[in-house]
């Protein structure tokens, strides 16, 4: 691996060669601008704005617009000689345990590479008293032009180094989070935590980009003059209102990729949603049935009336679900019922 960067590490008095090296690689496809109707490369040329001329890498530097519009150039030489000591040294200033470190500042990483035999020894040193101690050190650097800062850390026989980003370049999140009050029921949450149970761990390993070998199959078809493969319909699947019915949806759905059986047990309190016919009959019936059981306790003559009223009124429930040809039927049965309860009537 070739290095970007040479310094040393400053560990209290005692200094340790080394070499900056990437620890991650970029696999991503990268594409190029062309001219669409001839497929000529459109290229980006530096030209210099006061001869009106383009330009070699030679002959480029850097420089700092002043507020007034002046450039004042800085070389290379001027930022190797910062009155800072981070220059050309990655200073650890503390050890922290590691989770004292927020995700959000990670930046890049890197693996330090011991420079040569004589840095062997305290490179070393190092390594096995971060493992001891369990912690990591963060340290302070200059690379690309500004000082970083940075977190120590032991990977396998080597030790890494993540760019972090100073705490003032993080990002408060005020208002990102919904500003409306919700409330989370134990069902629900008993329902996440069965699908977080089913989808289980996965060895990262096993993960790939797929996108990228999507479109290493479409330049290769292209290239070979084929027709380039397309996608497959998306699976149709109905809009999930409900919460809990998405939750038990995807229980489900995740147990049958895995060759499970699909059965859900329902963890919600709640009945299964309805139609509303079904809800109104339902509710109707609960509240014929209320005021039958209390007029039953105060005379048998109201009892009886209550029934042939609670009768009537599922009579009307199971009008409303049935078709044309069952609703002659019903009207039969209540004349029947009316003229059986006026006989009784007579007899009493």
């Amino acid at each position: 691996m070739r290095s970007i960067w040479n310094g040393a590490i400053s560990f209290g008095l005692v200094s340790i060669p080394i070499k900056l090296v990437n620890a991650t690689e970029s696999h991503s496809i990268s594409f190029r601008q062309i001219h669409m109707e001839d497929g000529g490369r459109i290229r980006y040329r530096k030209v210099c704005e006061l001869e009106d001329r383009e330009v070699s890498g030679a002959e480029i530097g850097k420089g700092y617009e002043d507020a007034d519009g002046t450039i004042i150039p800085i070389t290379d030489e001027d930022l190797a000689h910062l009155p800072i000591p981070t220059a050309r040294t990655i200073e650890i200033v503390a050890f922290v345990p590691g989770d004292r470190i927020d995700p959000l500042q990670m930046d890049a990483a890197y693996y330090l590479q011991a420079g040569g035999a004589p840095a062997a020894k305290p490179y070393t040193l190092l390594r096995e008293a971060l493992k001891r101690s369990q912690k990591v050190a963060i340290a302070k650097y200059a690379l690309r032009g500004r000082e970083r800062l940075g977190m120590l850390r032991v990977v396998g026989d080597a030790i890494a180094m993540h760019g972090l980003l100073w705490p003032d370049e993080v990002r408060d999140p005020q208002g990102v989070a919904p500003d409306t009050d919700v409330t989370v029921r134990d069902q629900e949450l008993d329902l996440a935590d069965a699908l977080m149970d089913t989808l289980g761990e996965v060895d990262l390993e096993d993960l790939h980009d797929e996108y990228r070998e999507a479109v290493e199959e479409v330049i290769a078809a292209k290239a070979a003059g084929e027709t380039p493969p397309e996608a497959p319909e998306p699976a149709a699947s109905g809009k999930v209102l409900d919460l809990m019915a998405a939750l038990e949806k995807s229980v489900r759905a995740a147990k049958e990729s895995r060759g499970e059986e699909a059965e859900v047990a329902q963890l919600s309190s709640r009945a299964t949603p309805k139609e509303t016919g079904a809800k109104k009959s339902t509710s109707t019936a609960k509240k014929t049935a209320a005021s039958g059981s209390a007029k039953k306790t105060a005379a048998s003559g109201s009892a009886r009336k209550s029934t042939a009223k609670t009768a009537k009124s599922a009579q009307g429930a199971k009008k409303t679900a049935a078709k044309s040809t069952a609703k002659k039927s019903t009207s039969t049965a209540k004349k029947t019922a009316a003229k059986k309860t006026a006989s009784r009537k007579r007899t009493a």
